[in-house]
């Protein structure tokens, strides 16, 4: 009998933030396989002693895949810890395709991403009635690319609200590329590096500022752009919770 690979989303930082699934599955498992470098290490605390832990921070997909099937063929319960939420620049996709592959049964438990971990943090909601009611998730292109569709100046046309990941490096690049697409020099930014973590830091600016400040602040690398007006002193209360407004629960 063989056993199995549970894919964790392991949450934005904070070792709380894990899901009470994900919590289970990890208390239970008998080989971890985590991101070292993104994860929160304490997270491993929850492991029950005799765990198998293998940091894939210096692995390739085939050594990846080679501990899941030794795991899998011991009968071991194999967990594969990720940060934040896995469907999010998660690059669990070509696991699961090679797990198909080798007939290894396998199973994700959702995780709380990081750009929902910076909200929270900022105390900000993303959706403002009457200022923004969509949300943007994107990259600057780097080593990984960017359709062109995609591009930081096109998406800036829609002027909602915008989560950049990945791009801290490059603010200079990203600050230009919103401007380019229509957003103005008094658009509200904050960068967010390590959201819920610790050592936690926030920025907080305008797109005129940002990289100064965000130079300043010697942030380069593990931070969240966050953009758009819903940042700003602009907002409206929902219809949900108003007296006159009616609906099958508040006649």
């Amino acid at each position: 009998m063989k056993g199995k690979v549970t894919f964790v989303g392991a949450g934005p930082g904070d070792v709380e933030l894990i899901t009470l699934k994900g919590y289970k599955a990890l208390k239970e498992a008998d080989m971890v396989i985590y991101a070292g470098s993104l994860i929160n290490t304490d997270l491993l605390d929850y492991c029950k002693e005799g765990c198998k832990l293998h940091n894939s921070a210096t692995l390739d997909l085939k050594e990846i895949l080679e501990l899941m099937k030794r795991g899998t063929d011991l009968n071991y319960s194999v967990v594969r810890l990720h940060t934040g939420d896995f469907s999010l620049y998660g690059s669990i996709r070509e696991q699961i395709e090679e797990l198909k592959k080798l007939n290894i049964e396998f199973e994700a438990i959702p995780g709380v991403s990081s750009f929902l971990g910076a909200a929270s943090s900022v105390g900000t909601e993303y959706t403002v009635p009457e200022v923004s009611q969509s949300l943007i998730i994107t990259r600057m292109a780097g080593r990984t690319p960017v359709p062109e569709k995609e591009s930081l100046r096109l998406l800036a046309q829609h002027q909602t609200s915008m989560v950049i990941f990945l791009s801290i490096q490059g603010i200079d690049a990203v600050v230009s590329e919103l401007k380019e697409g229509g957003y103005s020099d008094e658009t509200p930014v904050v960068v967010i590096y390590k959201a819920t973590w610790p050592e936690e830091k926030i920025v907080k600016g305008t797109l005129a500022d940002i990289a100064e400040k965000v130079r300043a602040a010697n942030i380069t690398k593990t931070a969240l752009i966050m953009v758009g007006d819903f940042l700003g002193e602009t907002y409206y209360y929902s219809k949900l919770y108003d007296s006159e407004f009616k609906h099958e629960y508040r006649p």
